[in-house]
């Protein structure tokens, strides 16, 4: 597997990140414990999570994925096999949010903790932060870069504009820059990172890590129709933002690539993405055992010029 730059951080990770929020929401411990066995067999190391995830579920208050990853890495003993990205900055309960030192500092040694493990390889700012001055939040990163406890930083759901303003503080005062950019983007949602933020990705060789990869599993294909909303925990979301005139031009060119190349809905989906300018390694979920080896083999599907096209043209925004 081809590995790719996380910007100018060092760190080289592969063209698909797991997306560790279903952990302790749609997939519980035993079966995490297996899915993060066949994702760093196949080669898929790099592992997103975040300290709210999964607080949004009946019953939990978040650190959920972080509490089952850390206890995977203790049981295994393979912290050095893997790279882990975790966020700070939305709310964890009452005075618990934002990106200011202070918190930064409390809620770094939360997710250490629950991590089970001494550092972070990548620690994502996870919202902007308008109240705290961004060299205030850079500083606070640069802190715990020189003592070891984070590798590098990124910077999620942040405008255009706010993340150009950050670089140009790193550069202006010395501070470490956000090496990674995370937007929303895959077929049907292309406009707000295209638009904007492609520009700044590539002229700055950050690494964009994008989410929302398969539409919330719009591009796998299987949702058809209205009666498909009961397919899943978001089918209902799924079916009533994505099934429109467009999504169904979408799914129309998905099923005629598979039809001629083999493979899946989410391989060839996940393989345009990853042939677009600036995109590093976009973020899917799985499951199953079945879904991971769905997207290690979708890092091996290369689609010629003229299937990228077709993908980009039943896609267009402009």
């Amino acid at each position: 597997m081809q590995l790719r730059a996380l910007g100018r951080s060092g760190l080289t990770i592969p063209p698909l990140t797991f997306g560790g929020n279903v952990f302790g929401w749609t997939v519980n411990e035993d079966n995490a414990f297996s899915i993060l066995d066949a994702l760093v067999d196949a080669g898929l190391n790099f592992i997103d999570t975040a300290d709210v995830y999964s607080r949004w579920a009946p019953g939990n208050r978040g650190g959920e994925s972080e509490v089952i990853i850390g206890k995977w890495l203790t049981r295994t003993g393979r912290r050095a096999d893997v790279i882990i990205g975790t966020k700070v900055g939305m709310e964890m309960g009452p005075g618990a949010v934002g990106l200011n030192p202070h918190y930064i500092s409390r809620a770094v040694e939360d997710s250490l903790e629950r991590l089970q493990t001494d550092y972070i390889d990548v620690y994502w700012s996870h919202q902007d932060d308008a109240n705290t001055p961004i060299a205030d939040t850079l500083g606070a990163y640069g802190r715990l870069i020189e003592a070891g406890k984070v590798r590098s930083i990124g910077a999620s759901n942040f405008t255009a504009q706010r993340l150009s303003e950050a670089l140009l503080e790193s550069e202006r005062h010395g501070l470490p820059r956000y090496e990674a950019i995370k937007p929303e983007y895959n077929l049907y949602t292309r406009e707000p990172f295209e638009a904007q933020m492609q520009a700044v990705v590539t002229t700055h060789e950050l690494a964009c890590v994008n989410y929302y990869a398969l539409a919330s599993g719009f591009l796998s294909g299987k949702y058809r129709s209205a009666e498909d909303a009961g397919r899943s925990a978001r089918g209902a979301e799924v079916v009533e933002q994505y099934l429109n005139p467009r999504g169904e031009r979408i799914l129309q060119a998905l099923d005629e690539v598979v039809e001629a190349t083999g493979a899946t809905h989410s391989q060839v989906a996940l393989a345009w993405q990853m042939a677009q300018p600036g995109i590093t390694s976009p973020i899917a979920s799985a499951t199953t055992l079945e879904q991971v080896a769905d997207l290690a083999a979708a890092t091996q599907l290369k689609l010629d010029a003229s299937t990228i096209e077709k993908l980009s043209a039943a896609s267009k925004w402009r």
